[in-house]
């Protein structure tokens, strides 16, 4: 399946860079509420909950195993 964020990828490994993307979901949501968009804010803010469910809730980084252990690995 695919998803709309993959939080296994190393780009949101960092914890600024996932706060930074929440934060700016947030401040996107509020700009549009504050325009009176209200259908466009209401998308920003389904969003911006996945965003944080994904990637502050629900994250939990690699573990040693995909480092490279040296353990059953083969050499090339």
């Amino acid at each position: 399946m695919i998803k709309f964020i993959d939080p296994d990828h190393p780009f949101y490994r960092p914890l600024w860079i996932r706060l930074l993307i929440v934060a700016l979901c947030v401040v996107w949501t509020a700009v549009e509420f504050y325009g009176g968009q209200m259908m466009w804010a209401t998308i920003f803010l389904v969003v911006t909950a996945y965003a944080g469910a994904a990637l502050l809730i629900f994250y939990k980084p690699k573990q040693a195993e995909e480092k490279g252990t040296g353990v059953g690995e083969e050499p090339k």
